[in-house]
């Protein structure tokens, strides 16, 4: 297992909040957003979604681009490179992750219209 494999389980399997953070990377990865627009689609509070930017943004996982409340996050090169791993990762740890994952999808065509 690489060194990238390894955050990836200790950030989506091992910690808490793990489903909460892959629902936000798979947010971000649908559209760049800020955290009240995060925050306001997948409908969660403010503070939550800021504190799963932070851990993601810490571990290069997302970029940033801007300042203050309209910084917007993106996913990174090497998150998007490796984003079958993580998706392979969630269907064997987090119970119900397609699920998830076509649920966050709604979400985020019924705020895109």
């Amino acid at each position: 297992m690489d060194p990238f494999e390894r955050l990836l389980w200790w950030l989506f399997a091992g910690s808490t909040g793990a489903s909460t953070r892959a629902e936000v990377l798979r947010a971000v990865r649908a559209q760049p957003r800020n955290a009240q627009q995060l925050s306001q689609m997948l409908g969660l509070d403010y503070t939550t979604v800021r504190h799963h930017l932070r851990v993601l943004e810490k571990n290069n996982l997302v970029l940033t681009e801007g300042d203050k409340y309209g910084k917007l996050y993106f996913v990174s090169d090497l998150m998007e490179s490796n984003w079958d791993k993580l998706e392979e990762m969630l269907r064997k740890t987090i119970g119900g992750s397609q699920e998830k994952e076509k649920t966050t999808n709604k979400r985020i065509e019924n705020r895109s219209l």
